[in-house]
């Protein structure tokens, strides 16, 4: 399968104020965002890529000054592959309070020229819809043929089937769950309290103080990736491997899985926002469909309209097939169409993004019937 190539960043200027679900206000922000495909005579060929906590708007290819950074989901996306772009107008983001170009917390408030930082509004994923309905509209894109993601992503595509149901005629939710458990969102908080309490935060406003709190960063990306692989890979991978061959009876790094996990740290501390984490990971607690239904997720989607495609992978503890199977059923309780696929995978929740044979021919087989649709 080929590669997409060079790729480039654009950049949509949105001068329309919008309002948070909190009641916060933004006056004006702007989206980074990444095409990828030809979008067609009747804009009827066009997905949305919905990135999870970490991702951002490169999905795939890689840039001209830096032909390694490849993006995050290269392998199912460009020519050939299962979200095939000689067949479809790809379309992806960096979400509102991101820090790959988007409005964020690191960007400069007009209104003080300086960054907002923690005076940032906080985001959910109603109000990331909102915004990416917005953008569809500057790209004169009526309704999405497919709008899809996996994890914080899925959450996002789920939400555009309530948020602007005849907007999308497949979701397709991968990895994903109708809301987090405490035990997610007790993780999510512990993560946070890593940042919150590194002397370098300084409140969110750590610009101002020329430092970036990486301690809590790299422990909180430490936590959170451990949740994201699952016992058998990391038995697989590191096991109880030694570095140096032998005990070194000191709190120094020993076993592989330390330095592992302290590179995946030190590596994440580099480049992403404190306050991004902290935004996304909020965004993660705060969704629940069912939250304005007395907790009834059949009656949450009733106003759904589109086909579902819903993807589990069993190792994954964080986002449990269980999980899935809780949303396929809402789904069936609405008469709607749902194809539902629980993969056998090592990877954990990480297996979304995974080159997997049987994965992949789920997406493509899937996607082909909506490219039928489309050029029919």
């Amino acid at each position: 399968m080929k590669s997409l190539g060079i790729v480039n960043a654009q950049r949509a200027i949105f001068d329309t104020p919008l309002k948070f679900l909190s009641g916060a206000e933004l006056p004006r922000y702007e989206l980074v965002y990444e095409t990828y495909g030809t979008l067609n005579a009747d804009k009827s060929n066009a997905i949305l890529v919905c990135h999870a906590l970490s991702g951002n708007h490169h999905v795939a290819g890689h840039y001209a000054d830096s032909p390694k950074n490849l993006g995050w989901w290269d392998n199912m996306v460009g020519p050939g592959k299962p979200i095939d772009t000689e067949r479809f107008f790809v379309i992806g983001l960096n979400n509102l309070g991101g820090c790959h170009g988007s409005t964020g917390p690191s960007s400069i408030n007009p209104e003080t020229g300086k960054p907002y930082g923690a005076s940032f509004p906080v985001v959910t994923v109603e109000d990331w819809v909102e915004s990416q309905a917005r953008l569809a509209d500057q790209l004169g894109i009526k309704q999405f043929a497919a709008v899809l993601g996996g994890s914080l992503g899925g959450m996002q595509a789920m939400q555009w089937s309530l948020s602007f149901p005849e907007r999308v005629r497949h979701v397709l939710v991968i990895a994903a769950a109708p809301h987090l458990t405490a035990e997610n969102i007790a993780f999510n908080d512990v993560a946070r309290n890593a940042i919150l309490t590194d002397p370098d935060f300084h409140g969110g406003d750590f610009y101002q103080h020329n430092v970036v709190p990486k301690r809590g960063l790299r422990l909180a990306r430490m936590l959170g990736h451990i949740t994201y692989l699952s016992d058998d890979a990391m038995a697989d991978k590191f096991g109880r491997s030694l570095r140096a061959g032998k005990l070194g009876f000191t709190y120094d790094i020993e076993f592989e899985i330390e330095s592992y996990l302290r590179y995946q740290g030190d590596k994440f501390a580099a480049h992403f926002d404190a306050n991004t984490y902290l935004l996304m990971t909020k965004a993660l607690d705060y969704f629940d469909p069912a939250r304005n239904f007395d907790g009834n997720l059949d009656k949450a989607f009733a106003v759904a309209r589109a086909n579902f495609l819903v993807m589990s992978f069993t190792t994954d503890w964080r986002f449990s097939p269980e999980r899935s199977r809780a949303i396929v059923q809402a789904l069936l309780h609405n008469r709607l169409n749902v194809s539902y696929a629980e993969i056998s995978s090592t990877h954990g929740h990480d297996s979304f993004l995974m080159q997997d044979k049987h994965y992949h021919e789920v997406m493509r087989a899937y996607l082909n019937r909506i490219a039928i649709e489309v050029s029919a």
